[in-house]
């Protein structure tokens, strides 16, 4: 399958393992699969940093699956492989405890069913290898007393207990994961939506980027109906639908064009504030946008992004919100820049984040992103937000958000 055609990471039910070392997390995951797609061994500590793979769980659909390393390494790099795998937690929408049948819970059973809790995640504790122990004496409720969770008891080997982990998994899906649409809520069956997406060097070759792909595919599922255009054809598009469309949605980019371009009475968007709202927190990176008035000389300003890419030399980015900041505070600003699954520890060093619009990342890690700033009272705001908030034109482009918009015009900082 084509990576255009497949389902994009973000879209995905993050299931992450969680256990000691060696207690067949990466057995598991084969059983589950029925393939060989993660390493197994009996030597100790086969699987170092967590290992994603993106798969399909039938009947659930796509998923991916994270094998994260033991917990039971004391050593100096055994410390960092915990701090990975405990950074997993920020994503998963399902964890599975794997407890070895052998030797039962232990302490570091215990502390990371805690942190699992701790982040009110759905759990599900699997004893594994009973094909190695008498069964009769398998005392599961033991197990259930002791961490307060169901456990099931599975041999990863014989595939004992493999079919009601699927189901228990399925079972446990949080019932919102399919609630939240980019733009199916906004419009209805026969509307009219107008794309511009002006042709983005940093997209490969014969390729929309993600938002934009994720976008068309909304609006096709809401049996309306998607006119792709570049932005020096916009104000022609318009004219010959025959039809006033129910909306505009433009790369930020080009925000200024397709706003001048676009009738005041069409409602008009861009895909990245459409993916604020869709991945995140709108009315938080909006009061985000609010906080810039209050930036000084001297601020240092995060800039995030989720994914790596080879940078342009006008690369959004590194480039061009750096110049719009200057540009629209008139102040000497300082910029970091983060990118990847990792976010940085010192955020209360910045006065500003500045998060890309997180298509790679699933909706409850850009939450926890976006909830880590609010509790150290660091302000958030995404491209789309900032863009145009600095081109003067965040009321507009919140018009289809009433509730944020309101947010726009009464936040004060």
């Amino acid at each position: 399958m084509s990576t255009l055609n497949s389902t994009p990471q973000g879209e995905r039910i993050h299931i992450a393992l969680f256990g000691k070392t060696n207690v067949g997390k990466s057995s598991i995951i084969n059983a589950l699969t029925g393939q060989n797609i993660a390493l197994v061994s009996e030597i100790k500590g086969t699987t170092t940093d967590p290992v994603y793979k993106a798969m399909e769980l039938l009947p659930l659909g796509p998923v991916m699956i994270i094998d994260t390393a033991g917990l039971d390494d004391e050593t100096t790099l055994g410390e960092l492989r915990k701090k990975k795998t405990i950074e997993v937690l920020n994503k998963t929408n399902i964890a599975l405890l794997v407890v070895n049948a052998e030797t039962g819970l232990t302490p570091y059973d215990k502390e990371i069913c805690s942190e699992i809790k701790g982040k009110n995640i759905p759990i599900i504790g699997i004893i594994n290898k009973i094909d190695k122990i008498d069964v009769q004496k398998l005392n599961i409720e033991k197990y259930k007393k002791e961490l307060g969770i169901s456990f099931i008891p599975v041999s990863a080997a014989t595939n004992t207990g493999i079919s009601e982990l699927k189901a228990e998994i399925i079972n446990s899906v949080p019932e919102n994961e399919d609630k939240f649409k980019i733009v199916g809520d906004l419009i209805s069956p026969g509307d009219f939506v107008v794309l511009v997406t002006p042709i983005d060097k940093a997209a490969p070759k014969g390729r929309l980027i993600l938002p934009q792909q994720q976008t068309i595919r909304d609006v096709l599922e809401s049996d309306a109906m998607a006119v792709v255009t570049k932005e020096f054809e916009l104000r022609e598009t318009l004219n010959d639908l025959g039809k006033k469309p129910k909306l505009v949605i433009t790369d930020s980019q080009v925000f200024l064009k397709v706003a001048a371009d676009t009738p005041k009475d069409i409602l008009m968007t861009s895909f990245s504030i459409l993916m604020a709202r869709y991945k995140g927190n709108l009315t938080e990176l909006v009061r985000g946008a609010k906080a810039i008035e209050n930036l000084k000389d001297g601020d240092k300003i995060l800039i995030a992004e989720a994914c790596t890419h080879h940078r342009q030399s006008d690369d959004i980015g590194k480039v061009k919100i750096p110049r719009w900041l200057r540009q629209k505070t008139g102040k000497q600003l300082e910029f970091d820049f983060a990118s990847g699954f990792s976010f940085p520890d010192n955020i209360t060093d910045y006065a500003l984040i500045v998060h890309c619009a997180g298509c790679m990342l699933n909706r409850k890690a850009m939450l926890y992103r976006i909830d880590e700033a609010v509790k150290q009272n660091v302000p958030i705001v995404n491209y789309g937000v900032l863009i145009a908030y600095v081109q003067g034109i965040l009321p507009r482009a919140l018009k289809p958000f009433p509730m944020a918009n309101r947010i726009f015009n009464t936040a004060k900082h």
